[in-house]
This record gives C-alpha cells, sequence and structure tokens, in this order.
C-alpha cells in the first residue's frame, strides 16, 4: 500500500534544523545500510524513557530503522529551564526528543495519549486513556512502520511497582503485537495501511527490575538475548555509549545532561512473543532482513556490495553512477514499503555523494492564508557529476517552473519565485494542541497526522533534476534562515500563521470582592495591515465594559494593549473570560506562544485566548512577597492576581536584611535542585525567618540537591518520594483550630475541591517533632500522608515546607488553592 511509504516519507521530512552536513564515513556507512531492510521499534511512557544506547546501537551498529514510540510527549512532568508546563511543555519534550534522534540515528513518533501526571497502577491509567483508542494508536504505528521487532522498556507484569505509565505501555504493546495483524481490529485504519505482523517482541530487561545489581547477576540468562551495545565506531571516532550519552542530553528540560562512558555495555532482552532466536546474541536471529525478502530484491544486494567495496573516501561522487544503477533496480521493484523507504534513502546518498545543495528559503519566518511569500531557491552540484535542473514545482499550488539549466560543479545558481498561501490553508502550529481535549487524551480526527511528532510543513519546493541522464527528484520544505551577529546563521521552521493574534495579559483573574478590575486584551498582528475589533467575552452574571474596541496595525508583529472594565459576578463563581478579534470578515480567538531555546527549533504554538476568571470569597494580611524563582513555576503571576506586589528575587543578591521588607518569601519548585548559589541563600533564608519573617519552601526531589538534605530546614527534615496522585483524594485536616485553616480565611474541605492533576508530590517523610503537620492526604488504598504542609516556628518567625502541587492549582484558578495559599503567606499576622 503506497500511503504506507507516504507516510514515512512525510515524517522524515519534518526538519526545523540546519541541513545536516554528512560526512564520507557517513556515506559510507549510508551506503552500507542500503543493504539492510530490517526494523525495530522500542516501545515506552514518556520522552526520556527511551534506551539511548540501545536505540543508538541499532541505528548505527545494526543499520536497521528504530523507531522510539513515545506514548506521550511528557507534558506532565515539571520543566527544568523555563516556566512551560502542561502542554506547552509536552512542545518542547516533543522537539528534544527529535534532537535526540537526530543524534543517535533513530526515528520518533507517538500516540494521542496525554501525560496526565503521576499514576500509580495501569488501571488509572488506562481508564484516564481511554484504553482502546490508545491501543489503536500503537497498532497504528505498528501497521505503519512495520517493525520486524518490538522492544518494551518497561514488565507488563509490574502493577503497583512503577509509574502506571510505564506499565501501560508494555500492556499495550503486549496487545498491539497480536492485534496489528487482525482484520478485524481498527479496520478503518487499514484504507491507509496494510496489516502487519511482527515476528518477535522483546523486554529489555535490567538489574533494576530485579531489584539490586547483585540480585540481576546472580540470576538465569540463559533465555536472554544478550547483546553489546558499547561498540565503538572508528569511523565516528565515537563509541555507541557516547552518542547514547549525548542523545540523553538532550531531554534539557527534565536535566537529563550525561557524562559519557566507554566500553562494554551488555543489554539483555527477553523474549515475550514470536519465534525464539536461535542465536542469542543476535535479537534479529532467523529474520530476513535483507533484499531477498522483497519480490526481485536479491539482484539488488550484488550491486550494493560493490558500491562499498569500490567507494573513495576522498571521492564520493565516484559512487554516483552505480547509486543511479540501484536507485533504477529499485524503481522497478513492486510497490511496497520497503521500495519507498529504499527510494527516500538512497535519494539521501546520491545528494551527499555529489554535495548537492538543494534550499528554498522564505525572505520572511511566517505568513497568513491568501499571503504571497517571497522564495529564494539555492542549488548548487559540488562534484564532477553531470547534472542539470529540469523544473521546479512548487507545492501545494503545484505550480512548476520549466528550464533546462546545467549545474556546472561548484557553480552555485540562485532563483526567486512568488508563491501564495492557499486561502484555506492550515496552520502549521502542533496540531495536537489544537483546542480542548479530555484529561487523558488529545483530539486528533485526521488519521493520517495520529503519532507523527510534529505538523507537516505546507509550502514545499520539488527540485526535478537530471543526474546523468536519470531522472531524480527531490521535495524540500521551505524554511527561514536568518543571520545571527553572535551565532551565525540560524534556521527555523515556515510558519503558516493566522494574521491576528489576541492575548489576554493575565492568565487567572481573581476577584475577593465586588470591585471591578481593569484587564488587557493584547491584540498583534501576524501580517501588514490589519484592523478590525476585539470583544471579550464572559459568562453569564459577569459584565465587561466596553463590550468591544476597534485596533488597526500597520505593521507586522505590531501589537497594541486593550483595557476593559471586568465587574465580576455577585456570587461565588469561576469561568472563562475568552478574546475575539474580528477582521477582514473573519473570527479569530487565538494566542500567540512563542517557545525558544537554543537546542531546539523556535516554536509557534496556537492556543485559545482566555483566562479564568474567580470570584471567590478572599481575605488576605500583608502585602509586599519576595519570590526566589524555581524551575518551571508561574506562581508569581498567580500571586500578582490577588493583589500581592511580588518581587522576583536576583539569587546573588539574596541578603536577610533585605528580605525583612517581605510579607513573606516564597521559594519555588525545586529550587533546591536548580539554584547553584542556594547553598549561600540558605543561611540568609534562616536568618529572614530567625528574625521574624514567614518563609514557604515549595517541593524539592531527592535527587540532586544542592545542599545537604539536612540543611534544607532549620530542624531535621527526610524528604521521601511520597506523594498522593489522585487529585481528588480527601483531605483531613489534623488540627482544624490552627491559626492557618482559620487566618485570615476560614478553610473548609471545599478548598480542596477542583484541583488539578495532583495534591502534592515528594511529601517529607520524616520530620523534627518541632514541625507541625496540618493535612493529611492519601490515594486510594494507601496509608494516610500528613508531610504535605509542615509548619514551624523557629526564632521569631514561622518555616512552611509544602509539597502540595501549588505551581499547578494557582495557575489554572483553583479557587480554594488561591485561599489556602493566601493563608500561608499571612501566618504570624493574626496576632494568635
Amino acid at each position: 500500500m503506497l500511503m504506507v511509504g507516504a507516510i514515512l516519507i512525510a515524517i522524515a521530512s519534518l526538519q526545523a534544523q540546519a541541513p545536516p552536513v554528512r560526512t564520507s564515513a557517513d556515506i559510507y556507512e549510508s551506503i552500507k545500510k542500503l543493504n539492510v531492510l530490517g526494523s525495530a521499534l522500542y516501545i515506552a511512557a514518556h520522552p526520556d524513557d527511551e534506551n539511548t544506547g540501545f536505540i543508538s546501537y541499532l541505528a548505527n551498529e545494526r543499520l536497521v530503522e528504530a523507531t522510539y514510540l513515545s506514548l506521550t510527549r511528557g507534558d506532565g512532568g515539571q520543566n527544568l529551564i523555563g516556566p512551560e508546563i502542561a502542554e506547552l511543555l509536552g512542545v518542547i519534550r516533543t522537539e528534544e526528543l527529535l534532537a535526540a534522534r537526530r543524534i543517535d540515528g533513530g526515528h520518533q513518533r507517538f500516540t494521542r495519549a496525554n501525560d496526565f501526571g503521576y499514576s500509580k497502577n495501569p488501571d488509572e491509567t488506562l481508564r484516564i486513556w481511554n484504553k482502546e483508542e490508545v491501543l489503536a494508536d500503537v497498532v497504528w504505528t505498528i501497521r505503519s512502520i512495520q517493525p520486524d521487532v518490538i522492544i518494551n522498556r518497561f514488565d507488563h507484569n509490574s502493577a503497583g511497582q512503577t509509574h502506571g505509565h510505564h506499565t501501560s505501555s508494555a500492556i499495550l504493546s503486549m496487545e498491539a503485537f497480536d492485534l496489528a495483524a487482525d482484520p478485524n481490529a481498527f479496520p478503518e485504519q487499514l484504507k491507509y495501511v496494510d496489516l502487519w505482523q511482527p515476528k518477535r517482541l522483546y523486554f529489555n530487561t535490567s538489574w533494576w527490575f530485579y531489584g539490586s545489581r547483585e540480585a540481576f547477576e546472580n540470576a538465569d540468562k540463559s533465555n536472554l538475548v544478550t547483546v553489546d551495545a558499547g561498540v565503538y565506531y572508528p569511523s565516528r571516532g565515537k563509541s555507541n555509549t557516547e552518542i547514547a550519552a549525548e542523545s540523553r542530553s538532550m531531554h534539557k528540560c527534565q536535566g537529563m545532561g550525561r557524562t559519557p562512558s566507554r566500553g562494554s555495555q551488555l543489554e539483555y532482552l527477553g523474549p515475550l512473543k514470536g519465534s525464539e532466536p536461535a542465536d542469542k546474541s543476535d535479537l534479529f536471529s532467523g529474520i530476513d532482513i535483507s533484499w531477498s525478502r522483497l519480490p526481485g530484491g536479491e539482484k539488488i544486494k550484488p550491486l550494493v556490495d560493490k558500491a562499498v567495496q569500490t567507494y573513495q573516501y576522498d571521492n564520493p561522487a565516484a559512487s554516483v553512477p552505480l547509486l543511479l544503477e540501484i536507485y533504477q533496480a529499485i524503481q522497478r521493484l513492486p510497490d511496497s514499503h520497503w521500495k519507498a523507504h529504499k527510494i527516500e534513502e538512497i535519494h539521501e546518498v546520491i545528494e551527499a555523494c555529489m554535495g548537492l545543495f538543494l534550499e528554498a528559503s522564505a525572505a520572511d519566518f511566517s505568513a497568513a492564508p491568501g499571503q504571497t511569500v517571497d522564495l529564494t531557491m539555492e542549488l548548487i552540484n559540488r562534484s564532477a557529476i553531470s547534472a542539470e535542473l529540469i523544473s521546479m514545482a512548487f507545492l501545494p499550488e503545484n505550480g512548476d517552473t520549466l528550464s533546462t539549466i546545467p549545474l556546472q560543479p561548484n557553480t552555485p545558481l540562485s532563483f526567486k519565485h512568488k508563491v501564495v498561501v492557499p486561502a484555506n490553508a492550515s496552520y502549521t502550529s502542533p496540531y495536537w494542541v489544537d483546542g480542548d481535549h479530555p484529561l487523558g487524551m488529545y483530539d486528533v480526527p485526521d488519521q493520517t497526522l495520529r503519532g507523527i511528532p510534529e505538523t507537516p510543513r505546507l509550502l514545499k519546493v520539488r527540485f526535478n533534476l537530471k543526474i546523468q541522464g536519470v531522472p531524480v527528484s527531490w521535495t524540500k520544505d521551505v524554511t527561514y534562515k536568518d543571520t545571527d551577529r553572535v551565532k551565525g546563521e540560524v534556521y527555523r521552521p515556515f510558519e503558516v500563521l493566522p494574521p491576528v493574534f489576541v492575548r489576554l495579559k493575565n492568565p487567572v483573574y481573581v476577584f475577593g470582592d465586588n470591585e471591578p478590575k481593569t484587564i488587557q486584551i493584547l491584540v498583534k498582528a501576524g501580517k501588514a495591515d490589519v484592523s478590525g475589533s476585539v470583544r471579550p467575552v464572559v459568562p453569564e452574571g459577569w459584565k465587561v465594559e466596553p463590550t468591544a474596541q476597534a485596533f488597526s496595525l500597520p505593521l507586522k508583529d505590531q501589537e497594541v494593549a486593550l483595557d476593559f472594565r471586568l465587574f465580576p459576578s455577585a456570587a461565588q463563581s469561576e469561568g472563562w473570560l475568552e478574546a475575539i478579534a474580528e477582521s477582514e470578515g473573519k473570527t479569530y480567538r487565538q494566542e500567540l506562544v512563542r517557545i525558544s531555546y537554543d537546542h531546539i527549533p523556535v516554536q509557534s504554538v496556537l492556543r485559545q485566548a482566555r483566562a479564568r476568571i474567580v470570584k471567590v470569597d478572599l481575605k488576605k494580611a500583608g502585602d509586599r512577597i519576595g519570590y526566589l524563582m524555581g524551575a518551571g513555576d508561574e506562581m508569581p503571576a498567580s500571586l500578582e492576581a490577588i493583589g500581592y506586589q511580588v518581587d522576583v528575587l536576583d539569587p546573588s543578591e539574596v541578603v536577610a536584611s533585605r528580605l525583612q521588607e517581605y510579607d513573606a518569601v516564597v521559594v519555588g519548585i525545586r529550587a533546591y535542585n536548580t539554584i547553584e548559589r542556594i547553598r549561600f541563600i540558605q543561611p540568609e533564608l534562616l536568618t529572614y525567618v530567625e528574625g521574624g519573617g514567614t518563609l514557604i519552601i515549595q517541593f524539592n526531589t531527592t535527587s540532586g540537591l544542592a545542599l545537604p538534605m539536612e540543611e534544607i530546614a532549620p530542624y531535621p527534615l527526610k524528604l521521601s518520594h511520597d506523594r498522593v496522585t489522585v487529585e481528588e483524594a480527601p483531605i483531613t485536616f489534623l488540627n482544624p483550630g490552627h491559626p492557618v485553616l482559620n487566618f485570615p480565611n476560614v478553610i473548609t474541605e471545599k478548598d480542596f475541591d477542583g484541583w488539578v492533576q495532583e495534591r502534592g508530590l515528594y511529601f517529607p517523610s520524616e520530620w523534627d517533632e518541632r514541625f507541625e503537620p496540618i493535612l493529611s492526604t492519601n490515594d486510594p488504598g494507601e496509608s494516610p500522608m500528613s508531610g504535605g504542609l509542615l509548619l514551624a516556628h523557629y526564632g521569631k518567625g514561622h518555616y512552611i515546607y509544602t509539597g502540595m502541587a501549588w505551581f499547578r492549582q494557582l495557575p489554572a484558578g483553583v479557587p480554594g488553592a488561591y485561599r489556602v495559599f493566601a493563608n500561608l503567606l499571612s501566618v504570624g499576622k493574626s496576632g494568635t
């Protein structure tokens, strides 16, 4: 079925970085790979779950197609490099996986499953995910890429012993292994892909699954396939383990940087389903991964063998005549998955051997539907191989420029052309983020989009050449590049985006009384000369003045802020405030979020323009807060939403005498993991408390602390991995009369309604008797945990350690969370 090859080629073409540079050694390995028609699918739950060493071994030593299927995009984690969480974090982690695959040579796929946070058992995971839908996506991946072997990262029999997402990934893999070949399973897929039966399913086990290295050393491994993934690649000057460390280190938002190791690295595979390998040192033993698997393919292997034997490192172009012969031989084969794949591979090899540079770049980084885009096409043949440009086709409009122009050796050619973005063009924002979705699943109606890493680029140019008289075509995405005075040439994706963006200045507006507040709607131009009107939309019972305002923006990227007065409802309520712009008879209701980090391409994410609005009975004591930022933290804006003046503290300037001006000081999540200077800051913080201040420390993880655990608090405190993942878990007040539950707001169990994702994480498990636990909570079937909120007097002040997930609740506009946190900030001001 041709659609299979089209899907694979579309995925392969998704690039947002500079064109890859292939050395002569890289080209030689690519020619060798032409003789390998094998593939492996590695399955786990999240970005950074994958075994990069094994993926690199498969891609670079075995030269098979190695694909990592991450069931989620890692949306539920924390972020060590910036404030993005939830869907925006998932976008970052998607790009980090793609960056990792560019290093280790693998490919990347996903399902629609959303990482909704830590889950303690697979039953909960599969219920929230919608098991049948995620299972369908795993089957879709298997049918699309047709792997010979599947490798599970996790044990399908580990329910309750690890993350529920982990176990679920293995459970779904076990079921999908059989269902992919069943015509009654998800038959709607079969108009795009064929049935496929993988040959084997393995479990990539290790000492971790045995409880200790000693237990694993003593275990019977006679049934395990054992391979050494610590091989050395002389052509790269690197060991496989060094490549794996580089790949792993791309998971920067999770702090996964690794120091390379060298030497033997054994990997163990336990057979789960399918045929038994006769050779326990070869996971593909007995599986034909040669050209012989294709009708007529046996004639191609000798040609590739000859290309390998005659390859000239100092003149790769000498291989082109034989590669063209191989290319034509592949074209004559019957259509199949592997034919399409090898055609794409040999295109890349011929391009590299000739030093062929083909690029289409736009004059600007984005355009709106209906706009004209100026393109520049650059071509150069840096070899003595005869070649000529026959035509260029501009997609999707399919217009051609016809002209036969010789590509003289090492002589650049440049052409200009204008194309029009179709008026009905879809935006190129990450496709899975578009619109609302249930907790556990993204909504992706288009079957062909499901699982691919990125939104396909719309504008492309197909370069139709003749190489020594043989027609060969290459299709390139239109990109954008610029020159940075520090970084030099910088590439970014060319985007199709709306002509108008709208954004609420604040993500949450909280009203503690009936007084109106000024809100701002920011309108930004996605193209030049846009005008229209913008209006806020409020829930019933709320009122806004004026109802609409006009805007006119002559320049692209120009922005204007429009003020409105928002009047809260009389009764307590919560809902969404939306912003809608109208221009040229069309309606726009999306905000643009740009994500920019050096290690990934710039991302342009479109989300519905809205803010949470809350009317709640809220009182506070004190006005000025000092905030020491942690990782992935939007708390300062949330505190400003309830009227606090929040000063973000510079870690290099934290001095106790300056802190005394604050009613409270709050330390962000994982600050003790991420701030190197925290060991110098900590004495100043404790001096501030001792002098009468209120200090609130949010959760930290047990690993990677920047100072000894015993120094985090004024009294002994032991952190743990304890967490409560069910956001509706009941809350027990251990001392209902405690001031923190009564001033300035009287806290009730209703204040813990409507929480999102989790109650809390990394609770202390042990603490000094001078700490007083305030709350107790637990997941179903577990013992109560009382370490989520601990208070202690220290000197004249108050020290508070809390593992409750405030960093999720306040930005989500959870009313009761604001009331409780206001009480924490008011500790010591009740006069009791």
